[in-house]
């Protein structure tokens, strides 16, 4: 009785296999039929399909389009740590331990304390890359510096839709006889009208900033039909001479 059953499974697997042959056979001759076809053979010297490329990141686009504005007018790029000291990230910028303005900053602070420089943190702008650059400048000569930091930087905020712990700034930095009120006000309009279009609406209030004196925030009108007055005004950055 095994044998038999043994007997009948290989029946079963020949009848299989020869069914898989006829199959094969069939689409061999189909295959060969289609080539041999009238239709025109492919042309092989077109060229390849274009395959859709990534586009860049609108915040490395912005970063972008803001260097090439300085450029254009003679600024170089700098850069500097993320993770700085406590001197060069508040005290050199006129920040003293007890100074209100430190609270105005949500710092956050990395354990370990540089003996020299006091706390190290993640910098909370890109300003300490001022000093940076002005004590390199001053060990190989003297100003003019002329230089924008962009880069990344971090304070312990409360998350929002818009509000983060990480954000990007464009930090500028212009030392020069001579320079003035005027020379600041010029280039920043420059910079919006290119951003923002020929036909910008700007404005400068009078603000504080411990390393800056005079200071001052700049507002761009943002139209929107449906808000009152047509539209708001927007802050865009912070300014002054340097102090």
């Amino acid at each position: 009785l095994e044998f038999r059953r043994v007997l009948f499974r290989s029946q079963e697997i020949n009848a299989a296999k020869a069914t898989v042959e006829a199959r094969i056979e069939e689409a061999t001759a189909a295959l060969a039929g289609a080539g041999g076809s009238s239709a025109a053979p492919s042309d092989l010297t077109l060229p390849g399909r274009h395959l859709p490329e990534g586009s860049l990141h609108p915040i490395t686009q912005a970063s972008r389009l803001i260097t090439r504005v300085f450029e254009s007018y003679g600024f170089d790029v700098a850069e500097g740590p993320e993770i700085e000291d406590d001197w060069h990230n508040f005290t050199a910028l006129n920040f003293p331990p007890d100074h209100p303005a430190r609270d105005m900053q949500d710092t956050f602070f990395i354990e370990g304390a540089d003996e020299e420089h006091g706390g190290i943190l993640l910098r909370t702008h890109t300003s300490p890359v001022q000093i940076r650059v002005m004590e390199d400048v001053m060990k190989e000569g003297e100003p003019p510096i002329r230089v924008i930091v962009p880069g990344r930087v971090y304070r312990n905020e409360a998350i929002s839709y818009k509000s983060y712990c990480l954000f990007h700034q464009v930090e500028g930095l212009y030392v020069d006889e001579g320079v003035t009120m005027a020379d600041l006000k010029h280039i920043l309009h420059a910079f919006a009208r290119t951003l923002f279009g020929e036909d910008v609406r700007m404005r400068f209030r009078p603000s504080f900033f411990p390393f800056t004196e005079p200071s001052a925030e700049v507002d761009i009108w943002w139209k929107d039909e449906s808000l009152p007055d047509g539209g708001r005004w927007m802050e865009i950055l912070g300014c002054g001479m340097v102090d």
